[in-house]
């Protein structure tokens, strides 16, 4: 059984001793005196932890074997297809013409920053089936609103404020209708059917002249592909809708089909999912945003352009209805070098070899849990890049839910799955193994999870009480949302006070 690493780790303030240092300053070629104002001048010295060098490097390791990343293994967290991230995109990422490059330079000394950006476009417009990008989004849903927002644009600029509802089927991300609702639309839920799909008499039921668009992801995130997407599409444009594309599992259809070629107007990309860069934790992202030719004018600004005739990348700001900007500077260009490389080490074949291999192993596991105790397959059985099963059978009759199922893997040494997502699974179990998992790993995963539905049918307080082997036992959600501790000052006030026993 799995035991994670346990250290009784303070935290690095509490760590400090004064007088102790980490570093040296160089000294000064010449003495230089400079008179800073007097309001200017700090009133109390810095607050920062004084430790040496060997002190700070021991807290870090031992808090880094403490986390379970995707070096570690299985990261099957649904929707966000947690892939192995190449080395070679960190040691590009990390070549000092790329590390060092500054935004505000001149675009005479970064022609290769701007080349790198300028092709990274050109590859994500073949794979989308789009016309042109904009790079700024700085993540996921920063892309969905900047694509939301350029559909309100749009319907404004042709003369129907009227448009204002967007339609989100109730299998999408949360975010959809987040984004949607932040845009200033009202959002329309519409269901699904019995195959997990979306309703198209419930779909031509609710467009309208008021309907703006429809908010898709395809594969959807039960993992099913919306196999009647052509007629979705024809059903939208017959209303005047804009058909937009939710990239989040794009990993599936790779070199398979385009969302372009699939009717949708535009799309938002998650580089950080599908072109393996490292992501989590709040960041950092990239969430490139294409459109058709139509849509172009509507972007924020600025574009990253190629003048021919004079061999010169610019930043280009000729963009007549844009939007404006949805991020300072130009995005991520860190992760923007991490998926470029990663694009032209796997190339063409090596993208549809990703997305093949991916669906491969996410049915496999499907075929393989199938059947255990406790857990159900809803809707259909084939699957694409993921699959999501209902621990609601096991919760009826013992008590167990998708959250000490969850819990319980920890026990294991395997990282959780997506748990109560999308809401029309109950007791969901959302499982996204990518294509960077062996079949060793997936047997080792099923074999958890059938362990686990037999300890909920003979002694299901193991299960309801876990983790057991991990650093931290089971955390108190509630309380975390009810009384966050965000900060050390305030973790060490709140303990002062007694206001809080841990």
């Amino acid at each position: 059984m799995f035991r994670q690493a346990k250290w009784d780790e303070p935290l690095i303030f509490e760590l400090s001793k004064p007088g102790r240092i980490g570093y040296t300053l160089p000294k000064p070629i010449e003495d230089v005196e400079v008179e800073v104002p007097e309001k200017l001048k700090r009133k109390s010295p810095l607050n920062l932890p004084e430790l040496s060098e060997p002190e700070v490097v021991k807290h870090y390791t031992r808090l880094s074997e403490m986390n379970y990343g995707v070096d570690s293994g299985i990261y099957p967290l649904g929707s966000c297809t947690m892939k192995y991230n190449p080395k070679i995109n960190e040691e590009i990422a990390s070549h000092p013409g790329i590390a060092y490059v500054h935004p505000y330079q001149d675009e005479r000394t970064v022609q290769g920053a701007l080349k790198i950006m300028w092709e990274l476009e050109q590859w994500l417009k073949e794979i989308t089936g789009m016309d042109r990008f904009t790079l700024q989004p700085a993540a996921g849903a920063n892309g969905e609103f900047t694509g939301v927002s350029i559909i309100r644009a749009y319907h404004l600029d042709n003369g129907e404020p009227q448009r204002d509802e967007m339609l989100v089927p109730d299998s999408a991300h949360g975010t959809n209708p987040a984004s949607a609702a932040m845009a200033g639309f009202k959002v329309v839920e519409i269901p699904s059917n019995e195959n997990g799909t979306v309703d198209l008499e419930a779909l031509e039921n609710a467009v309208s002249e008021r309907t703006a668009g429809l908010m898709l992801t395809n594969p959807n995130t039960l993992g099913i592909f919306e196999d009647e997407i052509l007629e979705i599409a024809k059903i939208v444009h017959k209303a005047g809708g804009l058909l937009y594309y939710d990239g989040a599992n794009l990993n599936a259809v790779l070199g398979k089909v385009r969302p372009g070629d699939m009717g949708f107007d535009l799309v938002h990309l998650n580089l950080h999912k599908t072109f393996s860069t490292p992501h989590g934790g709040g960041g950092p992202g990239s969430g490139p945003v294409g459109v058709k030719d139509f849509l172009k004018d509507y972007l924020p600004v600025p574009l990253v352009s190629y003048d021919e005739e004079n061999d010169r990348y610019y930043l280009d700001y000729n963009v007549p209805k844009s939007i404006g900007k949805v991020k300072e500077l130009y995005g991520n260009f860190a992760v923007m070098v991490r998926a470029l490389t990663y694009l032209k080490i796997m190339g063409r074949d090596g993208l549809r070899e990703a997305s093949e291999v991916a669906v491969l192993n996410a049915n496999y596991l499907a075929r393989k849990l199938k059947g255990t105790r406790g857990y159900e397959l809803p809707y259909k059985e084939l699957r694409k890049h993921e699959v999501v099963f209902s621990a609601e059978p096991m919760k009826k009759e013992t008590g167990v839910k998708a959250l000490d199922v969850a819990k319980r893997l920890l026990d294991f040494g395997l990282h959780a799955p997506t748990i109560y997502f999308p809401l029309i699974v109950h007791e969901a179990l959302m499982i996204e193994p990518t294509e960077t998992v062996s079949k060793e790993e997936i047997d080792a995963y099923v074999e958890a999870l059938k362990r686990i539905s037999e300890e909920a049918y003979t002694n299901p307080e193991i299960v309801k009480s876990a983790p057991h082997n991990t650093a931290v036992r089971r955390v108190d959600d509630v309380l975390a949302t009810k009384k966050p501790v965000i900060t050390w000052r305030m973790y060490r006030e709140l303990k002062e006070r007694g206001e809080v026993d841990y």
